[in-house]
C-alpha cells in the first residue's frame, strides 16, 4: 500500500510559480513510477508529468513543455511539480499518483503512452488545490 499527501497548493496570479509537493510513504523503489495529474472544474484528470523513482526518466504533456518541471527526492520520500508561468487554465486540483511498473522505462515510447493513462494508476493522493487569479 503507498500513501500520497500532496501539499503546496494555493492561490496565485497568473504569471506566478508554484511548486507542489508529493510525500511518498509505503513500499516503493525504483520500479515505480509517479506522476502528477490536473483536473480542472467540470473536466476529465489530465497527465501533466511523470518520473520513475529509480532512473529519473521523465515526461511532461505537451501543454506543459516549458513552464513545468517534475522532480524526485528519494532520500525525502517527495516527487515535487515546479510550475512556472501560470496561467487562468491551469487552476484546478492536482493529484499526485503512483503505479508499479517494473522496467518500464526500457521502452520510453511505451512508457509516456502508459504513464498518461489516469485509469492505469491505483494509488492517488487526496489532492491541491490550485488557483490561478488574473
Amino acid at each position: 500500500q503507498v500513501h500520497l499527501v500532496e501539499s503546496g497548493g494555493g492561490l496565485v496570479q497568473a504569471g506566478d510559480s508554484l511548486t507542489l509537493s508529493c510525500l511518498v510513504s509505503g513500499r516503493i523503489d525504483s520500479t515505480w513510477t509517479m506522476a502528477w495529474f490536473h483536473q480542472a472544474p467540470g473536466q476529465e484528470r489530465e497527465f501533466v508529468a511523470a518520473i520513475t523513482w529509480g532512473g529519473g526518466t521523465t515526461s511532461v504533456a505537451d501543454s506543459r513543455q516549458g513552464r513545468f518541471t517534475i522532480s524526485r527526492d528519494s532520500a525525502k520520500n517527495t516527487v515535487s511539480l515546479q510550475m512556472n508561468s501560470l496561467k487562468l487554465e491551469d487552476t484546478g486540483v492536482y493529484y499526485c499518483a503512483a503505479r508499479y511498473m517494473p522496467g518500464g522505462d526500457r521502452n520510453l515510447g511505451r512508457w509516456k503512452a502508459a504513464t498518461r493513462l489516469p485509469t492505469s494508476y491505483p494509488d492517488w493522493g487526496q489532492g491541491a488545490q490550485v488557483t490561478v487569479a488574473s
